[in-house]
């Protein structure tokens, strides 16, 4: 057998990494970092840390392309926000068509075709050409997490077993070695088994979900509100504040089978969280275990419906409908006992701390506590909240555990709305983006109703500016316009191999609101693993392509040959 034909056949058991044009086998090498036992270094041409779905579909992108991809995952689930989260899609009204990379709305029908491949549906429900599983409310594609895992894991599968890609699960990224420009290795550490490793690569990708990479490669970062002064955004602060970083939630499943009881032991902080008033401007309208609500858009009070046999009530939104991920009228009948739901509502947003920059120790206290509010919540409706009688308590309510595959029932990870952000070449701010603010901008020859054209334009999205509470304000909440993603917005003012793939590029904590959804997520992770691909075959640095029109031009003719959408239509 020839050599490369041996290491080809081994690839699945020994970790190898291949490319076009090189390929290497993972190798126990002296410790550069100074420790004295010896480590396990890995190799690839790309390196992403970080398995959501920016991380996702940036290796996806670059294996497409011949290239040799490491991807780390922090928890057991790739997917990110969708699976290990648990947060059914926030999208856009066109997203069936249009408005997205061509990749992302086959993946959404490969879901579809899930269901209908391995379900019971109804006739009705199988004739859907875009069936909603959940028929919720938030999105035409409300689903389970494991769905979703099962289609994104069969998609890179024939690249594991080619040995093109290196997947590390339970991987978290702890240490680096750089240098002013570039970074030359990532330590990441197994949680399971507490063994690290080496990671070596032609470029790195921070698709961690709170922009891990940044500080641990001296990345230059930013966190929180900026103030009016340095963007002259419309809806800024005064002042900075780097610690206004918006609301995280811990997600969890549940469904509704009536007649039983399925009441959870009272939890250890209940008493807390029924009496807790979030402590925000302007001010929350009572306590956060109710059905009531500060409006987003205008902060008066407003009270949503509650029924979870999903019996519409009134005019006003049933909470139980909003992230329904099954809808057991899409199932033959008696498959499913009750529709099942998820919970991301405003009454389990966490607002007693934040997650990024502390300890591991604080970090792991923000989040026991925020299991505590869930567990009360649940709680709270299984015992308090008015029944569709007029008494207390929908004991029917149960927590499926298994829905989220782990035995707390909650999410593997919180849901994260806001990251560090790199301070960038070019920053998105509210002026190019939001429906108000462009009006009062807006120069000779630009259409006031249109989000800023950048001529470098590597992908596009929409969403409305949707800032969640943080520990001192209440929701920032208002229109933008369907908008472009700048390649300006993916370069780092300094770092020539670290690009970011998820909530940690360019953009302000207003801008962000807008670019931290689920299409957008995988927009940005897509263009850039089709970047690293041309910037290795040009061998061009990604400043360079953004620097250089021929190169740029070059680049953009290239991902729109890939399906990728850089203008709106």
């Amino acid at each position: 057998m020839k050599r490369r034909g041996f290491i080809e056949a081994i690839a699945t058991v020994t970790g190898l990494s291949l490319s076009s044009n090189s390929w290497s086998i993972p190798m126990h090498v002296e410790n550069p970092l100074h420790r004295k036992e010896p480590i396990f270094t890995y190799q690839s041409s790309i390196a992403i840390i970080g398995g959501g779905l920016g991380g996702f579909a940036a290796a996806l992108a670059a294996l497409k392309h011949g290239e040799s991809v490491i991807l780390t995952e922090e928890t057991d689930w790739i997917g990110g926000q969708l699976t290990q989260q648990g947060v059914p899609p926030d999208e856009h009204p066109w997203i069936e068509t249009h408005g997205s990379p061509k990749s992302y709305r086959q993946f959404r029908q490969a879901i579809r075709q899930f269901y209908k491949t391995y379900y019971p549906l109804t006739d009705e429900a199988n004739a859907e050409e875009y069936l909603n599983p959940g028929n919720g409310a938030v999105s035409r594609l409300c689903h389970e997490p494991k769905v979703a895992l099962n289609v994104l894991e069969s998609l890179l599968a024939p690249y594991i077993s080619s040995g093109r890609l290196i997947l590390l699960l339970n991987h978290k990224a702890i240490q680096s070695e750089h240098s002013k420009e570039l970074v030359q290795e990532i330590r990441v550490k197994n949680l399971v088994t507490q063994k690290e490793s080496l990671i070596k690569a032609n470029y790195f990708v921070d698709a961690t979900e709170l922009g891990d990479l940044l500080p641990l490669t001296g990345t230059e970062y930013r966190t929180g509100a900026e103030s009016k002064m340095e963007f002259n955004e419309l809806h800024a602060p005064e002042k900075a504040d780097p610690l206004d970083n918006q609301a995280f939630t811990v997600c969890f499943a549940m469904d509704y089978v009536e007649g039983e009881n399925h009441t959870i032991p009272k939890p250890r902080d209940y008493e807390f969280w029924k009496n807790y008033i979030p402590q925000i401007k302007p001010a929350w309208p009572g306590r956060l275990l109710s059905i009531s609500y500060s409006n987003p858009q205008t902060l008066e009070p407003k009270t949503l419906g509650f029924n979870p046999t999903g019996i519409a009530t009134g005019d006003v939104l049933n909470l139980w409908n909003y992230r329904r991920i099954i809808h057991k009228k899409n199932f033959s009948d008696g498959f499913f006992k009750g529709d099942i739901t998820l919970v991301n509502w405003p009454q389990n947003d966490y607002l007693l701390g934040n997650l990024i920059d502390v300890s591991k120790e604080e970090f792991d206290r923000h989040v026991d506590s925020a299991k505590q509010l869930n567990l009360s919540l649940l709680y709270w409706l299984q015992t308090e909240a008015l029944n569709d009688k007029g008494e207390k308590g929908w004991p029917g309510i149960r927590l499926r555990k298994d829905i989220m595959g782990t035995e707390d029932g909650m999410a593997k990870y919180p849901y994260i709305r806001e990251s560090r952000r790199i301070k960038a070449v070019f920053t998105v701010t509210e002026e190019h983006v939001g429906k108000e603010n462009r009006k009062l901008v807006a120069g000779l020859g630009e259409d006031p109703n249109k989000a800023a054209e950048f001529e470098d334009s590597v992908g596009i999205g929409y969403y409305h500016i949707d800032l969640h509470p943080t520990q001192k304000h209440n929701y920032i909440d208002f229109p933008s316009l369907p908008f472009q993603i700048p390649l300006g917005s993916l370069i780092p003012i300094q770092k020539d191999n670290l690009i970011p793939a998820n909530k940690n590029i360019g953009t302000t904590h207003l801008s962000n609101g807008c670019y931290r959804l689920h299409p957008v997520e995988w927009g940005i992770g897509e263009a850039v693993g089709h970047l690293l691909h041309f910037a290795l075959k040009k061998n061009e640095k990604p400043r360079k392509i953004h620097q250089e029109k021929t190169l740029l031009k070059e680049f953009q003719n290239f991902l729109i040959n890939q399906a990728v959408e850089i203008e709106w239509k």
